[in-house]
C-alpha cells in the first residue's frame, strides 16, 4: 500500500520537521540559511556557470554579473521575503566607475545581485577562486586579489585599471576589506586599494550604502523585511594624484558613514 512506502514516510517526516522548526527562532534561522545557500549554489554555481559560458562565447562576460545577479535576487528575494528600496539609483548609470559599498555579512551577495550594473566586474579575494562560486567568478571577469601578497595585489589593481579604461568596465569593491556587522551603526576604516584604482584610472567613485540590517540578519536571527540602499552622487577623481588619496578616503568614508547612520535610523 502507498502509505507504507518509505519515500512517503520520509516526505511526511520532512514536512513535519520543517513545520515544527519554523516555530523556533533558531530553527527558522537554520531553515532560512539553508534556503539562502541553496539558492546561492543553485542559481550562481550551476545556472551561473551555464550563462557565463554562453555569454563569454558571445563576448559579453562583463554582463554576466548583471544577468545572474538579477536572476539570483529574483529567486532568493522571493524565497526569503526580503525586499529592497533604492534611493539615487540613477547614479548607477555612471560608467565606468568604481562602486564602493559597505560590507556587513555574506547576505550582501543578495544586495550586490540587485544593484550591480551592466559592464562590471567584481574584485574579490583570491581564496574565493576555489569555492563553488569560483568557476562563475572566473567566467564573469572577476578580478582576484591576493591580499597576502602586496606585489600581486598591486598588479591586480593595475590590471583592473587598464581593463576599466580600455573596455569601459566598472568595478564593484568593498573598501572596508572585511565584513563588519553589529547592532550599532558604524563602518570599519577603509583600505586604500579601491582609491588607488580610482585615481590611477582617473574614474569617479560611486558610494553605495546599505543600511544596518542587523534586525533581519545576525547569528541566530534570519528574518524577512525591507532593506534600504542609497546610492550617492559620483565623486570625481579627475586631476587627483596618490598624494590626494588620504583626503579622498576621508571624504568618501565620511559621506558613507553619515548616510549609513541616517538610513539605519529610519523606521
Amino acid at each position: 500500500m502507498s502509505f507504507l512506502n518509505p519515500v512517503a514516510y520520509l516526505s511526511l517526516l520532512t514536512v513535519l520537521l520543517v513545520y515544527l522548526v519554523s516555530f523556533s527562532p533558531r530553527g527558522r534561522y537554520y531553515l532560512r540559511l539553508y534556503a539562502y545557500l541553496s539558492c546561492l549554489t543553485g542559481v550562481i554555481a550551476v545556472w551561473g556557470a551555464i550563462v557565463a559560458i554562453t555569454m563569454a562565447l558571445q563576448g559579453r562576460k562583463h554582463d554576466v554579473n548583471w544577468v545572474i545577479g538579477r536572476s539570483f535576487f529574483h529567486v532568493a528575494g522571493r524565497v526569503l521575503g526580503i525586499r529592497i528600496e533604492v534611493e539615487g539609483e540613477e547614479h548607477m548609470r555612471t560608467r565606468p566607475a568604481v562602486f564602493l559599498c559597505n560590507h556587513q555579512s555574506f547576505l550582501d551577495i543578495l544586495f550586490l545581485a540587485r544593484m550591480i550594473p551592466k559592464q562590471s566586474a567584481i574584485m574579490v579575494k583570491k581564496s574565493l577562486q576555489w569555492t563553488p562560486v569560483g568557476p562563475f567568478l572566473s567566467m564573469s571577469g572577476a578580478i582576484f586579489v591576493d591580499r597576502g601578497n602586496n606585489a600581486h595585489a598591486v598588479r591586480s589593481l593595475e590590471a583592473a585599471g587598464e581593463l576599466m579604461r580600455q573596455a569601459r568596465v566598472s568595478v564593484w569593491m568593498y573598501p572596508e576589506g572585511t565584513r563588519h556587522s553589529s547592532e550599532e551603526s558604524g563602518l570599519l576604516p577603509f583600505k586604500k586599494g579601491a582609491f588607488h584604482l580610482a585615481v590611477q584610472a582617473g574614474l569617479p567613485v560611486v558610494p553605495v550604502v546599505t543600511e544596518n540590517y542587523w534586525r533581519l540578519y545576525h547569528d541566530g536571527v534570519f528574518e524577512g523585511g525591507t532593506v534600504r540602499i542609497r546610492v550617492l552622487p559620483p565623486i570625481s577623481t579627475a586631476g587627483l594624484t596618490t598624494k590626494d588619496i588620504p583626503d579622498l578616503i576621508e571624504r568618501v568614508r565620511s559621506e558613507m558613514l553619515k548616510t549609513f547612520q541616517n538610513i539605519s535610523q529610519k523606521e
